[in-house]
């Protein structure tokens, strides 16, 4: 596995979609640090990018790798090599290369900026600690769809309907939901419904941690009344590493399974 995730990380970090999505953080970045010095109105400006952007391109680039890739695939099934390392080796390499790229593009922007001696450094981090998140999410999605549907133009299809539904459609359920209902208490429900999306979990993340209760939205407010502000960081970033954990326990059940 570690032999095809060098492999997959070298090939995909010379693909000029690494250069471009490196190119993008960079100059938007740079932009932001340019136009304005507060460190903390970038960081909320950068976060509103990241939860749509990072799970769109790590859902894309996952579902093209794997189809661009498949002829390679077979050719390393028929050798004696597990099936989980081929896979999980292939999605470490898509998942990495993405966050390579994404860490690059914003944080040389903000060390040449000084971060390092900036009272929002710990801001900054959670920015990124987000982002790489995302992707390793959206990647591991995007592959499990993948492997589900051998016709590419069907993948690529419920692969950008999985990004639509988490990116736009949840939430308009789930407000829809508030608005019907609002005669009733909803606080549990939305904790509940919260976990379901890794997006949503990951803006609560980044606000508790800058503690911005205007932009908190309801289901963060209420993530700070019932566990504050620490412990519900902790809840919060423990269900998105199950979020990790839960497509690739789906690929490697999958993969043991599926006939090539």
């Amino acid at each position: 596995m570690l032999k095809i995730f060098k492999y997959s990380v070298y090939d995909l970090l010379r693909s000029r979609w690494s250069y471009i999505y490196f190119g993008f953080y960079f100059v938007f970045t740079t932009s932001l640090l340019f136009l304005s010095g507060d460190v903390s109105k970038i960081v909320i400006s950068l976060i509103n990018v990241l939860l749509i952007l990072c799970p769109l391109i790590a859902t894309m680039f996952g579902v093209m790798y794997y189809y661009n890739s498949r002829e390679f695939v077979e050719l390393l099934l028929a050798q004696p090599i597990k099936r989980s390392s081929v896979f999980l080796g292939q999605y470490l390499g898509v998942a990495c290369s993405l966050s390579v790229s994404l860490l690059l593009g914003i944080g040389v922007p903000f060390l040449i900026y000084g971060i390092l001696v900036s009272s929002a450094i710990w801001n900054f981090f959670m920015l990124l600690v987000i982002g790489v998140t995302l992707s390793f999410i959206f990647s591991a999605i995007a592959f499990w769809i993948a492997l589900r549907n051998e016709n590419r133009i069907k993948g690529f299809g419920l692969a950008i309907l999985a990004w639509l539904f988490f990116a736009i459609i949840y939430d308009g359920i789930f407000l829809l939901t508030m608005i019907v209902f609002n005669d009733y208490p909803l606080e549990q429900f939305a904790l509940g419904a919260s976990i379901f999306n890794p997006i949503d979990l990951s803006r609560i993340l980044i606000l508790l941690k800058l503690d911005i209760s205007a932009l908190m939205g309801y289901t963060g407010a209420i993530f700070k009344q019932f566990f504050g502000s620490n412990n519900g960081m902790i809840i919060s970033f423990t269900v998105l590493t199950t979020w990790i954990f839960l497509p690739i326990l789906a690929i490697r059940r999958l993969v043991s399974k599926k006939d090539f």
